[in-house]
C-alpha cells in the first residue's frame, strides 16, 4: 500500500518583538506565554532554523533534547513538524524527550551535527505556572555566540510565515529510526531515538578511571554517596553511571524520576533550594553528597555533616588536581577560564601552575571560543557551573566524578581536601546575593546610578570605614572583554569595586528573565592565614555587604529587607 507522503504547509503568522534571546541563544519565558500567545513558539523555532544558512540547514542533522519539564514534549512535536519543513535531514532526539544539556553538546560534537535544541529553563521552575525555554546549541556542541544571537533576533523581528508538517507524528518512546515521507521532497526525513544516556556515558568512560571510582564506592574503604536529581533529567544518568556503572547503592540516589515540575521546587543545586540533601548530609551518614539542577549543566557539592564547597573553591581545587583524571595526564593543561564575578580562588592555582586565566563575562558561550582555540582546559561561574574542553557546555556529572576521582586518588574526606587547599593557597571568602524578581526599570536605574557613581574620578581612592575595618578603593570599572581570539568586544558585564587588599565587590543584573529583573552582589575577601580560615563568609564579608548596600541603596529603592537567596 502507497503511503501519501505528509503535506508541507507554510502558515501565515505576525511578528513578535520580545522574542530577543538573552545569551547563548536562549529565550527564558513564563510557560503560559508560550501556550497561550498564538504562535509564540513556532515563530522562535522558525526564526532559530532560519539563523542557519539554506545551504547548510538542507539535509543536515540537529539534536534534540529536553530537561523533561511542563510542555516539553508539545514543543518537541512542533520543532520536529518544523525542522522536517525547513529542509532539515535527520533529528536525533533523547527518548522520551530526556536530553541532558551535556549530553546534547556531546552527541552534537560525536556525530558532527549542525546544531541542536534544548528545551530547558535551567533551574527555574516547572510547571504550567512555571517557565519554559529554548536554546539553541551551535556545530561546536556550545551555546550559540552573541552574533548567531542578534540574528535570531532580527529575523525574529520580522517574521511573516513559518513551515510545518503538522501531521508528522513521532514516537518519542520507541529507540530506532523512523522515517517520513513528504512533499516535494527528494528524501525521507529521519528521526532517530537513542538512549538519553549511553553516547554520553561512552565520552565519560574515555575521560575516568572507573575501576578507581567503583573501588571508592564499592570497595572494603568504600564512601556513602548521597545524590539527588532534584526530579530533572539527571535521574537516568545518575542511575545508570553511578549505580548500575560505577556500583553506588541504588538508594544513593533520590528525586531521580523526571517530573514536569520538579517535584514543585525550584530545580536549583544550592543550600537554599537542596534542603533535602543538606538535611541528609548533616546527619553524618554520608562522605559525599551532590546535587543538579534541572537540565543537569550545574551542580553542588557538600561533605560529611554538610560541609558546603563553594562554587569558585570547587573549580580552584579540581585546577589543583587534574593530574588525577586521566584525561589531563593524556592531554595537559594549556589554561584556565573563569566567569569575572567567580572569586579569584582560580588564578592563584593558576599562578603556581604556570598557565594563563582568561577572565570572562558571564555566558558559557564565552568558554567555547577559547577552548575551539586550545587556549582553555578547564573553565567554571559562580552558579555552579564546570566544565572542560570535553564539551563546550558546562557539566554537572563530569564534575562529580571528578570530586569523586579526587576522593579516591588522595584518600582524604572532602573537608579535608578542601582544607588542605585553603592551607596551600589561601581562603577566598565569597558570597552571592540575589535580589530577584525586581520590576525591571527599578533594576536597571540602580546599576546606572551604581556606574555614574563608582566610574567617577571622586570615587577612586574613596575609603569605607565599618566597624573596625577600613577598605580603600584601589580601582572601579564597568567590565569589559576583549575576546582574545576574535577580538570582539563584550561591554558593560558588571560593575566592579576592586579594594587595595584585593577583596572585591561585583554588582550584576541576571538577563535570564524577562518579566522580572535579578541583581547580584558579590563579595569576596582574601585570608592567607590558616588560623582565620574557620570563619563563617557571612561574618568576614558583612563589612563589604555593609557597603554595597550603602552605595547601592537596594533596600531602599527596592522596599526588600534582604536577599531572595544567598549563596
Amino acid at each position: 500500500m502507497e503511503v501519501t507522503p505528509i503535506p508541507v504547509l507554510t502558515v501565515q503568522t505576525a511578528p513578535y518583538e520580545d522574542q530577543r534571546p538573552t545569551g547563548g541563544g536562549g529565550l527564558r519565558r513564563p510557560t503560559g506565554l508560550f501556550e497561550s500567545q498564538r504562535n509564540y513558539l513556532p515563530n522562535f523555532v522558525q526564526s532559530l532554523l532560519s539563523s542557519v544558512d539554506l545551504r547548510d540547514r538542507q539535509g543536515c542533522t540537529m539534536v534534540v533534547g529536553s530537561d523533561g519539564r511542563y510542555f516539553s514534549k508539545a514543543a518537541i512535536e512542533i520543532i520536529v513538524q518544523m525542522a522536517a519543513a525547513n529542509g532539515i535531514g535527520r533529528l536525533v532526539i533523547g527518548q522520551n524527550g530526556i536530553l541532558s544539556t551535556p549530553a546534547v553538546s556531546c552527541i552534537i560534537r560525536k556525530i558532527k551535527a549542525a546544531g541542536g535544541i534544548i528545551l530547558t529553563a535551567s533551574h527555574s521552575p516547572g510547571g504550567p505556572g512555571g517557565e519554559f525555554g529554548v536554546k539553541f546549541e551551535v556545530s561546536n556542541g556550545g551555546p550559540a555566540p552573541d552574533v548567531v544571537s542578534e540574528k535570531i533576533y532580527q529575523i525574529s523581528k520580522t517574521l511573516e510565515e513559518y513551515a510545518i508538517c503538522p501531521d508528522l507524528r513521532v514516537d518519542l518512546s520507541r529507540l530506532g529510526r523512523q522515517e517520513f515521507d513528504l512533499e516535494n521532497k527528494f528524501k525521507p526525513f529521519r528521526v532517530e531515538i537513542v538512549d538519553s544516556v549511553d553516547i554520553y556515558l561512552n565520552l565519560l568512560r574515555s575521560i575516568f578511571d572507573f575501576n578507581a571510582i567503583r573501588s571508592l564506592l564499592t570497595g572494603p574503604n568504600q564512601i556513602k554517596i548521597r545524590i539527588d536529581a532534584m526530579n530533572g533529567v539527571m535521574g537516568p544518568y545518575v542511575r545508570k553511571i553511578l549505580c548500575d556503572e560505577l556500583g553506588a547503592p541504588a538508594n544513593s540516589a533520590i528525586n531521580c524520576i523526571p517530573l514536569e515540575d520538579f517535584g514543585g521546587q525550584p530545580p536549583d543545586p544550592n543550600l537554599t533550594y537542596a534542603v533535602a540533601l543538606l538535611e541528609a548530609m548533616r546527619g553524618g551518614e554520608y562522605g559525599f553528597g551532590a546535587a543538579f539542577d534541572a537540565d543537569g549543566d550545574r551542580y553542588m557539592i557538600l561533605g560529611q555533616n554538610g560541609f558546603f564547597v563553594n562554587a569558585s573553591d570547587s573549580l580552584a581545587i579540581i585546577a589543583a588536581n587534574l593530574s588525577c583524571i586521566p584525561y589531563f595526564r593524556q592531554m595537559g593543561v594549556r589554561g584556565f577560564g573563569r566567569s569575572m564575578p567567580t572569586s579569584t580562588a582560580l588564578d592563584k592555582v593558576a599562578k603556581v601552575m604556570k598557565v594563563p586565566v582568561y577572565e570572562t563575562p558571564t555566558g558559557w558561550r564565552y568558554f567555547s571560543n577559547l577552548m575551539d582555540s586550545g587556549r582553555c582546559s578547564l573553565c567554571g561561574e559562580e552558579s555552579f557551573g564546570t566544565g572542560s574542553d570535553h564539551l563546550r557546555e558546562k557539566d554537572g556529572l563530569w564534575a562529580v566524578l571528578v570530586w569523586l576521582s579526587i576522593l579516591a586518588a588522595r584518600k582524604q574526606s572532602v573537608e579535608e581536601i578542601v582544607r588542605d587547599h585553603w592551607a596551600k593557597f589561601g581562603r577566598h571568602y565569597y558570597c552571592r546575593f540575589d535580589y530577584e524578581g525586581l520590576e525591571p526599570r527599578t533594576a536597571y536605574f540602580i546599576m546606572r546610578d551604581l556606574e555614574a557613581l563608582i566610574t567617577d574620578k571622586s570615587f577612586s581612592n574613596q575609603q569605607f570605614a565599618v566597624g573596625s575595618s577600613i577598605y580603600s578603593v584601589e580601582r572601579t570599572d564597568s567590565f569589559e572583554y576583549v575576546d582574545p581570539v576574535d577580538g570582539t568586544v563584550t561591554k558593560r558585564q558588571g560593575l566592579r569595586i576592586v579594594f587595595s587588599d584585593a577583596s572585591r565587590l561585583i554588582f550584576r543584573m541576571s538577563a535570564s528573565s524577562h518579566v522580572r529583573a535579578t541583581l547580584r552582589i558579590y563579595a569576596e575577601s582574601y585570608e592567607k592565614d590558616p588560623s582565620q580560615h574557620d570563619k563563617e563568609p557571612q561574618a568576614v564579608l558583612s563589612p563589604l555587604i555593609a557597603i554595597a548596600l550603602k552605595i547601592s541603596q537596594i533596600h531602599e529603592r527596592t522596599g526588600r529587607k534582604g536577599p531572595t537567596v544567598i549563596t
